[in-house]
């Protein structure tokens, strides 16, 4: 791939690429053409002999060109928890995985309850100029789930959408207050479904495996229980609400028929849930000690399906770094989390290599789908956008080495997974933020 510094010429031309943009359904072999930080053109016309004289060119020899990949669930560290990962370690991890927007989780310290931390966060990412981050607001003042934020005003000052980030919002009172107060808004509340009382003290999925290793249960009733209750919340109230993590067939089952009821709900998975079961976990390997913990084969066989079907709308990596130290303890002393921004792509991959659903599909359930439920300006290649892409190929294998991860801490389950799916290029407003030729070198 030639190289070429952006900043030399404000039009750039993307040609030799295979189109691909679910949100046009453009599926086709083309380029792309870049004037300063927007797309200004697109499609199968962009050969040699239509591209401006003037421009600089880019070959990118039959690669796969898609929009940046949206991710809306991160947690990035900072402020308060630089030691694990940094808004810049972060946003280096992000832009090596393609993905060119980030919406982070409000568990930093301080909490995101307040617009001077949503302004911060921003404000910082902004002036590292790597991929865009999107803070969520809190939905309760110190994620205490005990008193609602200030959800209007975090709005006003940039906040994307409202969630407790790791903790449940266990309280159904306070819950429905926050369905109708965001109704009224027209905010979104994204919830992490977990019942603290049937998770206090577990260490993984309830069955036959936890007891043969002698370790606690976490059983699938906590997660569906929330589902259930607050799509019931949900009927009563109105406005839109979105489950994180998805994790079992019950709850996927639930979400299925409160779609088919017209009720105004969106979901996501992760990666581990779809790709690993708790037999990942080994002897004892901490790096699989997840929130929702993994589960058996049926429950991952289920959250495939429910990608299949359309029931989960998006990919989110969960990202969550956690330090060397707190992931080396016995597993039940173990910090949960794994890392996930550099192997959100392949792994997804994995749905179109094994045949469950066609590349397209894959691309939107990073893309277009999750910009869609924020309410992003991303994950589309149309003109006047914002020139945010990845060029990738699907098919070159790689192994992944959590020591070679560009995040500060190296806590994947993946590591030493064979995978396909490598990203050549990622471009922010127009300017090449990672290079694979650059970088390796």
């Amino acid at each position: 791939m030639k190289k070429h510094q952006n900043q030399i010429n404000d039009l750039v031309a993307y040609k030799n690429a295979l189109l691909i943009d679910p949100a046009t359904k453009l599926n086709i072999a083309g380029g792309i053409l870049v004037e300063n930080t927007k797309i200004v053109d697109v499609g199968s016309h962009l050969s040699g002999t239509n591209i401006p004289s003037h421009a600089d060119i880019v070959d990118c020899f039959g690669a796969y060109l898609a929009p940046g990949l949206v991710d809306i669930r991160a947690h990035l560290g900072e402020p308060g928890e630089e030691h694990k990962e940094t808004l810049d370690s972060a946003s280096q991890a992000a832009v090596a995985g393609g993905i060119t927007s980030l919406v982070c989780l409000p568990n930093t310290n301080p909490v995101i309850d307040d617009m001077s931390v949503v302004d911060f966060v921003a404000r910082r990412a902004r002036k590292l100029g790597l991929a865009k981050v999107y803070p969520y607001g809190a939905v309760t003042k110190s994620l205490s789930g005990k008193e609602i934020a200030e959800l209007g005003l975090l709005a006003k000052a940039g906040a994307v959408a409202f969630t407790d980030g790791f903790e449940s919002i266990s309280n159904a009172h306070l819950m429905m207050q926050a369905l109708l107060y965001a109704d009224t808004f027209d905010l979104l509340i994204c919830q992490h479904p977990q019942e603290p009382a049937l998770v206090s003290g577990g260490d993984m999925n309830a069955g036959d495996t936890a007891s043969r290793l002698g370790l606690a249960g976490i059983p699938k009733q906590a997660e569906v229980i929330i589902v259930e209750r607050d799509i019931r919340l949900l009927e009563s109230t109105g406005g839109r609400i979105h489950f994180s993590n998805l994790s079992t067939l019950e709850s996927v089952d639930a979400v299925r028929q409160a779609k088919n009821r017209g009720l105004q709900v969106t979901c996501d998975t992760a990666p581990p849930y779809f790709a690993l079961n708790q037999l990942a976990i080994g002897d004892y390997r901490t790096y699989a000690k997840l929130s929702p913990p993994l589960r058996d084969e049926t429950d991952r066989q289920a959250i495939v399906e429910g990608l299949i079907d359309g029931t989960i709308d998006c990919i989110a990596s969960d990202h969550r770094p956690q330090d060397e130290e707190s992931k080396r303890l016995p597993f039940s002393q173990a910090a949960v989390g794994g890392v996930g921004l550099e192997t959100l792509l392949p792994i997804s991959l994995e749905l179109f290599h094994n045949a469950h659903l066609e590349l397209i599909d894959v691309i939107n359930l990073l893309t277009y789908s999750p910009a869609s439920i924020m309410n992003l300006p991303a994950g589309r290649l149309e003109k006047g956008m914002p020139a945010d892409f990845v060029l990738f190929d699907p098919l070159q294998g790689w192994k992944i080495n959590d020591q070679n991860l560009c995040s500060k801490s190296k806590n994947t389950p993946f590591d030493g997974r064979p995978v396909q799916g490598v990203v050549l290029r990622t471009v922010v407003d127009g300017r090449a933020v990672f290079n694979i030729e650059t970088n390796n070198n």
